[in-house]
């Protein structure tokens, strides 16, 4: 199994789990969410788009706000994060 394929799988069982993740674990999983997503981007040339709203801002934000987060919005930030996460590996599968 690869890193990103094992990435993918802690953010579904974190979003599982999300009443019982700390402020600080959220904001850890959050942040290399949007590093993982940044250096994917990068190596498919996708970036995001400047008409719509990038997912990146909504989990940027939602790391600043992990200590007033509930679990319902944790469980969908992290889930959204692993979709993207899980979309950009097929892509970058696809590329080799």
């Amino acid at each position: 199994m690869s890193l990103t394929t094992q990435f993918i799988a802690e953010l579904i069982r974190a979003a599982n789990e999300a009443d019982r993740l700390t402020p600080f674990e959220v904001k850890r999983l959050l942040n290399r969410s949007i590093a993982t997503i940044r250096d994917m981007r990068d190596q498919t040339g996708i970036q995001g788009s400047n008409r719509e709203k990038d997912v990146l801002i909504d989990l940027q934000v939602a790391a600043s706000r992990a200590y007033s987060l509930s679990p319902a919005e944790i469980r969908d930030h992290l889930l959204d994060a692993a979709d993207i996460i899980r979309v950009l590996k097929i892509v970058l599968d696809g590329k080799e």
